[in-house]
């Protein structure tokens, strides 16, 4: 049985309690939160050396420097670096060699009128021992309950439990990440973003500390570039055209990518786009990264993962089963146009009824919420093994029961079949693909992309050694 919970009381008198950690608190958007745990629970002089909120936007920008947004990641880096660097001048040379220093900053927004759910960019750069260099972690959050004071309430919470996290759970990041949320809940917080640097967390991997945060519940979705910098949603897509491929991408194949590219093509030829490029994203589900037992193996969500940046896309890491979970989830971020590439599948899935069980609306409802903004499903055909045709998302034999609203869809352009594709890529499976490599079956390596086979064979990715490949 694990140690009890501390409240936000108990984990900020330890801190006070701890000669050895000092440091400043600064907050802009919502007051001294977090600086207000410290205080209201006595003894703050051992742990705080300054508080500061510089509310006003010169008072801000003389102290931080100029910003074209004050709730960005940016402006929390510019706080960390400006505190962090002047308690260091002003106090390292009289305790540094017995203190570790810390400074923590906040930049918020809470809701308002023009804003439906109120947002914030937390962080703590911090000394894990005496004379150390200074470790990271950067935590962006979105705050969803409905009254400013009950945002501001969790937004200290919040704040000690990161302070109290960095100092006494370092060497376990995973219950760091856990322990964000004491005595909040994911009704409360939503946490989408977290970046660890630093000695103090070496070896670590920040996409699966992204991961972490989709598997315990505390954000739906998370996202990492090719070269696996986590990032923020509205970072990337704000006002973007977005195209999503859907898949386990286990591995990747021509296939696969096949059906992203010709996507693609037809996407930018759309009417409205005016020569915009989108922002393209790879998705895997938390479903789709599941082994045999259900359990996620964090070796093979890695080696999915490496294999993408092998193509230099943006990945995407959801709890979305179904495709207008996804689409609702990205209209947060742009209201401009939305792509789906998807196999035939996908097509049997939006008209089944079994998949909208506990919608009012069955199927019909799901469609009219995947479908109700800018958004098109761009369908790879299939072959029909019987007969040895092409099956398009315009011939596709259906049940009875679904051919109504698929023909609706249709009509209204929402299911386009995918062109200038190759057949040749329609006998690739990615099971099949898997298997053979697994085997040391070398004929695998031809139904992926020469960059991707030298990525799995130069890194060992799903399995693959040289040993088993030439035996």
């Amino acid at each position: 049985m694990g140690a009890p919970q501390l409240s936000p009381e108990q984990k900020a008198f330890q801190l006070n309690l701890d000669d050895q950690k000092y440091g400043t608190l600064a907050e802009i958007g919502a007051g001294q939160e977090v600086a207000s745990w410290f205080f209201r629970v006595g003894r703050a002089a051992g742990t705080v050396a300054k508080s500061i909120s510089a509310y006003d936007m010169k008072v801000s920008d003389a102290i931080y420097g100029q910003s074209s947004r004050y709730v960005c990641r940016e402006r929390l880096l510019a706080m960390l670096q400006h505190e962090y660097d002047l308690l260091l001048e002003r106090l390292s040379p009289t305790r540094g060699a017995t203190t570790c220093f810390f400074a923590f900053a906040d930049t918020v927004a809470t809701c308002s009128p023009t804003r439906d759910r109120g947002e914030a960019w937390l962080g703590i750069r911090f000394q894990h021992e005496p004379r150390a260099e200074p470790s990271d972690i950067v935590v962006h959050v979105h705050l969803l309950d409905r009254a400013r004071l009950h945002e501001q309430e969790a937004l200290g919470i919040l704040g000690v439990n990161l302070v109290y996290g960095a100092y006494f759970m370092r060497h376990d990041s995973k219950a760091l990440i856990a322990h964000l949320l004491d005595d909040l809940s994911s009704r409360r917080v939503e946490i989408d973003l977290i970046r660890f640097s630093g000695p103090a967390f070496p070896g670590i991997d920040n996409r699966l500390m992204s991961l972490q945060l989709v598997e315990q519940g505390l954000t739906d979705a998370v996202m990492f570039t090719a070269a696996g910098e986590v990032v923020q949603p509205s970072e990337v897509l704000y006002r973007k055209p977005v195209l999503v491929e859907r898949g386990r991408f286990r591995p990747l194949t021509y296939l696969t990518l096949d059906i992203l590219e010709r996507a693609y093509d037809q996407f930018v030829a759309e009417p409205g786009l005016e020569g915009e490029r989108p922002i393209v994203l790879m998705e895997m589900t938390l479903a789709g990264l599941g082994g045999a037992s259900g359990t996620i193996l964090h070796t093979d969500y890695l080696s999915r993962v490496d294999t993408l940046r092998t193509v230099g896309k943006t990945v995407l890491v959801s709890r979305f089963g179904r495709h207008f979970h996804l689409v609702e989830y990205l209209s947060r971020y742009t209201q401009n146009r939305i792509g789906l590439a998807v196999g035939l599948p996908s097509v049997f899935q939006i008209n089944d009824e079994k998949f909208y069980e506990d919608l009012p609306g069955g199927a019909l409802e799901g469609a009219g919420r995947l479908f109700r903004r800018n958004v098109r499903m761009y369908v790879y055909p299939g072959l029909d093994f019987t007969t040895g045709g092409i099956i398009e998302v315009e011939t596709v034999e259906l049940p009875q029961e679904m051919r109504s609203l698929h023909a609706l869809l249709l009509q209204r352009g929402s299911l386009v079949t995918i062109r200038n594709y190759d057949p040749e890529f329609l006998r690739i499976f990615s099971d099949d693909v898997l298997a053979r490599m697994q085997k040391g079956d070398p004929s695998w390596e031809a139904s992926v992309p020469g960059i991707v086979a030298e990525a799995i064979k130069r890194e060992g990715l799903f399995g693959w050694t040289e040993a088993r490949s030439a035996g």
